[in-house]
């Protein structure tokens, strides 16, 4: 014989939902952050810390990308080089191109998300505007050494491509 008082069974209707199949959903009760949540998030939110993150993160990428793309280059070979002379050599191409790379993604990556934290901070609005802005930033930053022209269209072209990147990865959903 089966016990009255025993609760229903999954998927069967209770007598409070009124015999219609329903569940009922118990409030959950709210966690409270605790203070070294809150001390790590305060530290993450700040502009200085995110911007030598991006820098260090963009220079280990830009470090990796020139190691593999100087592994693929492919120079014209003396008949003269020993194999030993022809890996030196690679081995030198590959460093000079890695720590190129690791130099402008760790400065990219430092000035891009320095504009836009400020940006965000300045406006409180998380939105592709401050995307945009911090985009155009950056891109008249690395081009500055070529003139007010190269300044223009490196501002149009890497804020057009930030704008582009933020829409196809639609972070704000």
């Amino acid at each position: 014989m089966a016990d009255s008082s025993a609760e229903p069974a999954a998927g069967s209707s209770s007598p409070a939902s009124g015999g219609s199949g329903e569940s009922v959903n118990k409030i959950q009760p709210i966690r409270m952050p605790t203070v070294e949540e809150i001390r790590a998030q305060e530290v993450w939110n700040n502009c200085a810390f995110k911007s030598v993150m991006s820098g260090a993160m963009g220079g280990g990428l830009g470090l990796m990308m020139g190691l593999f793309l100087g592994a693929l280059d492919n120079p014209i070979m003396h008949d003269t080089m020993t194999a030993r002379q022809q890996f030196v050599f690679t081995a030198k191409q590959m460093g000079q191109r890695s720590w190129s790379s690791c130099k402008t993604f760790a400065v990219m990556g430092l000035i891009f998300s320095a504009a836009e934290c400020v940006v965000e901070k300045a406006r409180a609005k998380h939105d592709v505007t401050n995307t945009a802005i911090a985009g155009c930033v950056t891109g008249g930053g690395l081009a500055v050494r070529g003139g007010p022209r190269a300044t223009c269209i490196g501002c149009a072209a890497f804020g057009a491509f930030s704008v582009a990147i933020e829409k196809i990865f639609d972070r704000d959903t």
